[in-house]
């Protein structure tokens, strides 16, 4: 659908969840907090419909996985373990003219759209993207300067403190993803429920990333819930189930009314890949704002 014959816009939209009751900005009363999102009564009643409709699927109806619900606070040697303290960040640039800070993967992204060039940004290291982001001279959004600052690593993870002393020992962090409470409990989960591969454990909860550029709604904040499935299975048989639980989910979206044309699905290049992945597949949909990442 092309953007001149969008009838659905963001300030439609948005317009719509708060007259409607779906979503409130967040401490509204008190002059809001950016990026916070309240739902309210139709929205929480909508959203509780999303999870009791993805948690009967994925977990009640299927004889391969059961369920779980994980504490949000972790040991952090959980997170040292998972590489979570060391390279869960994003790369960050400050423009020296106007001091906003942009992740220099978006301004990459953004420039590759706006002019047609198919790019794996994904494959991209720091390296690359500071020297087509100078070689392209990309503009700051904000101030349409071109003077960034180099890129610096910045931690996604939100910290506080375990206790009535705010020191190292007693640092936590909340938790930026739902898959460590399941990997920390496979042999709790195994054992009690007398499991053995394949099978899958799922979870429906709060997790928690401090973006540098959140935006788009609730299509990207700090604060979010994620449905999330683990499988397990035996080596040799992983990319049999992958493709088994690509279409299950797929299937599930069409169950939902979504319709098949505003819905693809984008099998990542070798050069995407994750070290330990050896497929991926990103389910794309096209929102009010244009194509987009809904599943991954």
């Amino acid at each position: 659908m092309a953007d001149k014959k969008r009838a659905v816009t963001m300030e439609k939209l948005v317009a719509l969840c708060k007259n409607r009751g779906f979503i409130f900005p967040g401490s509204e009363i008190y002059g809001g907090l950016a990026n916070t999102w309240d739902f309210g009564p139709l929205g929480v009643e909508f959203k509780n419909n999303v999870k009791k409709a993805w948690w009967k699927k994925f977990v009640q109806e299927t004889p391969y996985n059961t369920g779980l619900d994980c504490a949000i606070l972790m040991n952090t040697r959980t997170w040292k373990a998972s590489g979570h303290l060391g390279g869960f960040s994003d790369p960050l640039m400050d423009c020296r003219s106007c001091k906003a800070r942009h992740r220099a993967d978006n301004l990459v992204e953004d420039y590759c759209k706006k002019h047609n060039l198919d790019i794996k940004v994904e494959s991209m290291d720091n390296d690359a993207l500071e020297s087509f982001i100078a070689e392209k001279k990309i503009n700051c959004p904000v101030c349409g300067k071109s003077d960034f600052t180099p890129i610096r690593k910045f931690n996604l993870m939100f910290k506080t403190f375990q206790g009535v002393t705010e020191d190292t020992v007693n640092t936590v962090y909340l938790r930026p993803e739902t898959a460590q409470g399941i990997f920390v409990n496979f042999k709790n989960v195994q054992r009690s429920s007398r499991l053995r591969v394949p099978f899958g454990i799922g979870q429906i909860g709060k997790s928690f990333r401090n973006e540098i550029t959140p935006g788009n709604f609730i299509f990207r904040v700090r604060e979010f819930e994620q449905m999330e499935l683990e499988f397990f299975c035996k080596p040799g048989t992983d990319l049999e189930w992958f493709s088994y639980w690509k279409n299950y989910c797929k299937n599930f979206l069409l169950s939902l009314g979504l319709k098949e044309e505003n819905l693809k699905l984008r099998d990542h290049s070798p050069e995407e890949l994750c070290f330990y992945s050896k497929a991926t597949t990103d389910f794309e949909y096209n929102f009010a704002f244009g194509w987009g990442e809904l599943w991954g």
